[in-house]
């Protein structure tokens, strides 16, 4: 089942640079929790927390708790215009969040998944 989502509204989520990065981070790795997320964009774990509950009311993304951390990944019943929309802001942006990521790879002690969730 699809995720009702409005142009307009997607467009209001991804308005804000942090939101927009935090989704392209999350395109990009599949899914990540909110430490790496700091790490990732230098931003307070309250700041980061309140974009993704904002990106998650949205309905673009889902989390899930593995023991103390709760990942976060795109929602699989995003239509697929969104998911083309997103991917072609992804490629066409990657300068965008070059030293987000690079900043994510050099994390030290980022939490393990569990191997059947990704």
């Amino acid at each position: 089942m699809q995720t009702l989502i409005a142009p307009a509204q997607l467009l209001k989520c991804m308005a804000d640079d942090l939101r927009l990065r935090t989704l392209l981070l999350i395109l990009n790795e599949k899914e990540l929790c909110v430490c790496e997320l700091t790490a990732a964009l230098e931003q307070s774990q309250p700041k980061i927390s309140r974009h993704l509950a904002q990106l998650r009311n949205c309905g673009l993304l889902q989390d899930r708790r593995q023991g103390q951390w709760v990942f976060y990944r795109l929602n699989p019943a995003l239509p697929e215009w969104v998911l083309t929309t997103l991917n072609a802001i992804h490629d066409g942006n990657q300068t965008l969040i070059a030293t987000d990521s690079e900043r994510l790879q050099q994390m030290g002690d980022r939490p393990e998944r569990a191997a059947a969730c990704c």
